[in-house]
């Protein structure tokens, strides 16, 4: 309760005569009597859940400590969505750094709670100071004395089962028994009885609990997945005798899906199927002016065949839509549809609800615009205009979609749309259909980008593209994996429509290898836009994406023909998600370590999964060593920090290129040697001590 009180300055002149000042009494403190901070997982503003994902091993963390040199123990104490409670006993990250950890898979969807609890752990107080003091000849019967009473203490607790207390009595009775020698009493202490009753219920005097943090548990393939994307138009398409094109239609591209299915992948990304508008319609290479057999952008939504609900008539319908579905599912592929909150000038909204839109002072509506780029065909939403009809319409598009039978949504530019929007529409979705997930192409600024992960995006488009330095890769991916993974799932795309970096353009065959080599080992979930595996890598000049750009025109092309001519890189990328699929490891972000090489060209780490969390009852350590400069052969020493997967150090062991099959004799100490123009990759597993 606030208070008044009169203090005198010092300096009248100065202060005044008599000065009040408004105080408050003292609060009750907000530490705990055992201190418990910075809990792991959480998002730092505490407003939304952490993420994790079935099957993903979750590193939970906090700091605890307490005064003097007493002992603490730790403990997590977790809720699952059912209401099902499980403890489990932290351990010090290392000396000194007060920091406490334990790994948890958590095997079910859903929203789960947990708490940190931190006690004195009396038994390893008293049990440490009498290993030191009784060896030592000092104060020995007190001390037996001190470790009888809290044995007598703990006999007494009714929660016990009665076993663990009547091991407590006798043992107690044992440490001050008088015609027991003190060595006698002293072996009490190894009794393996008293250490396990003592691990799994810990003899707590002072306790301190945290207060709840949550972790949104979702489905596996929100965290874990092979993308590939292609347009289903292409798919099929015909080249008719007069120059003009029959499109690809579903059940064309239908026939695509064993092949790609084949490579390992295992989600299927379908740029926009609705109707494209006629006005401003772009021709090839974003050309202003479209000839009459010209298809147009598929991002220009909407024409008087419908908008978002629709399908452009050219692919089908939704009978063939769904019977495209069926295919996927047969070969194990799910099916990601893009969601793009736009509208070509002839969408049905523009008529309908010229109120979403932006008019300018001269009665135009705005266009899209990414100066100095211009997309005449596209005019973005205002969702300032009349939000919660926006609201309305998207929740009910998204919704049509789901129950045709797609349940992963790729969303285009979320960041040209408000956070605020995202977070409702997510939320809204997920508490009706918790298997949806959507993808954030969010090729934005680092604040907005992690913002969209924070309201709800399960997946999201990073700067994997742009990252090609080993220096550059090592704080990327060591950012992904330990400062955002709380909250930001990276999708690793190699290639995009849009994105046709400088490496890929200049550094040939050996560029392609590496770039997805890095994307499928680094992240659970990576991503391939067809033609990266046809080695496609002409630019249009001045811009940063493939000449004949498949945005504006049909792409057919001949994969089986690139293979049996060896121009395919479908065998590695097949390889690449073989070696996904047997290793577990691979299939965990937070797992990736860095380790060092003498070259500024070699990049080093290591993904490792213990054997608890396998699923095999085997550990599975994988090793990635890239030449990441296409360009070069390079040979250099590279220096590993072998405890960071499983072994001691000092091993010896041995290692198996998954790329090769070669084996080689390794220590933390290695010689290697990438050819570029070869494998410029080595993906190396651990199989254990060399013979």
């Amino acid at each position: 309760m606030a208070k008044t009180v009169k203090r005198t300055g010092a300096a009248p002149e100065i202060l005044g005569a008599v000065q009040e000042v408004q105080t408050t009494d003292p609060a009750e403190p907000r530490i705990g009597r055992i201190p418990i901070l910075d809990l792991s997982p959480q998002l730092n503003d505490d407003l939304w859940p952490a993420k994790a994902f079935v099957g993903e091993a979750v590193p939970f963390a906090a700091t605890a400590f307490r005064e003097g040199h007493d002992l603490i123990g730790v403990m997590l104490l977790l809720t699952a969505p059912d209401g099902t409670e499980s403890q489990h006993p932290m351990s010090l990250n290392s000396p000194g750094t007060d920091r406490w950890e334990t790994l948890v898979t958590l095997g079910t969807q859903g929203r789960w709670t947990y708490r940190v609890r931190a006690y004195a752990d009396d038994w390893a107080t008293w049990l440490h100071n009498a290993s030191l003091k009784i060896p030592a000849e000092v104060d020995v019967e007190l001390m037996f004395l001190i470790g009888s009473e809290l044995l007598i203490r703990e006999s007494a607790v009714k929660t016990r089962p009665l076993n663990e207390r009547r091991t407590f009595t006798a043992a107690a009775k044992s440490l001050v028994d008088p015609a027991k020698s003190v060595a006698a009493r002293f072996d009490v202490l190894s009794s393996p009885k008293l250490a396990a009753a003592a691990a799994v219920r810990p003899m707590a005097g002072l306790e301190s609990v945290s207060e709840s943090r949550t972790v949104l548990v979702e489905r596996t393939r929100a965290g874990v997945g092979s993308w590939y994307e292609f347009f289903p138009r292409s798919e099929g398409a015909v080249k008719r005798a007069d120059g003009s094109w029959q499109s690809g239609t579903f059940r064309t591209a239908a026939d695509r899906l064993p092949a790609v299915a084949a490579m390992g992948f295992n989600v299927l990304y379908l740029p926009p199927i609705h109707p494209i508008g006629l006005a401003f319609r772009k021709g090839p290479n974003n050309t202003l002016n479209a000839g009459p057999n010209d298809p147009g952008s598929p991002w220009a939504i909407g024409s008087a065949d419908g908008g978002h609900d629709a399908i452009h008539p050219d692919l089908g319908t939704v009978a063939d839509f769904q019977f495209f579905l069926a295919v996927a599912r047969e070969n194990g592929l799910e099916v990601a549809l893009d969601l793009a909150l736009q509208a070509s000038p002839d969408h049905p909204w523009v008529t309908e609800h010229p109120e979403w839109f932006t008019t300018l002072p001269d009665g135009s509506i705005a266009y899209a615009e990414n100066p100095p780029k211009k997309y005449q065909d596209i005019y973005p939403v205002n969702f300032d205009n009349d939000p919660l009809g926006i609201r309305a319409e998207v929740l009910r598009i998204v919704r049509y979609w789901i129950g045709v039978g797609v349940n992963i949504f790729r969303v285009d530019n979320p960041h040209t749309k408000p956070l605020d929007f995202w977070e409702w529409l997510i939320f809204e979705i997920n508490a009706e259909f918790p298997d949806v997930f959507f993808l954030a192409e969010a090729f934005t600024r680092p604040a907005l980008l992690q913002g969209l992960g924070k309201v709800g995006f399960q997946q999201s488009y990073t700067y994997f593209t742009w990252r090609n330095t080993k220096q550059e890769l090592a704080e990327f991916f060591d950012g992904l994996a330990h400062e955002t993974a709380d909250f930001l799932r990276p999708n690793l795309f190699v290639n995009t429509p849009d994105i046709l970096s400088e490496y890929l353009q200049f550094g040939g065959p050996a560029a392609f290898k590496i770039r997805a080599a890095l994307a499928a080992t680094a992240a659970p979930t990576w991503g391939v836009y067809t033609g990266f595996d046809l080695f496609e890598c002409v630019a249009r000049p001045g811009a940063e994406e493939n000449i004949d750009n498949e945005k504006y025109q049909y792409r057919p092309r001949d994969f089986a023909g690139a293979e049996a001519a060896g121009a395919s890189l479908a065998p590695y990328l097949t390889l690449l998600n073989r070696i996904r699929a047997e290793h577990p490891a691979l299939g965990q972000l937070r797992n990736l370590d860095l380790h060092e090489s003498e070259d500024e060209g070699i990049l080093v780490y290591s993904k490792f999964l213990d054997a608890p969390f396998t699923g095999s009852g085997h550990s599975d350590a994988l090793i990635i060593v890239a030449n990441v400069d296409p360009h070069s052969v390079r040979q250099t020493v590279v220096h590993l920090d072998v405890a960071r997967f499983g072994l001691p150090y000092g091993s010896v062991f041995e290692v198996e290129d998954l790329i090769t099959g070669a084996i080689w004799t390794w220590s933390a100490d290695n010689f290697v040697r990438l050819d570029a123009f070869t494998e410029p990759v080595h993906i190396l597993h651990v199989k254990g001590p060399a013979q």
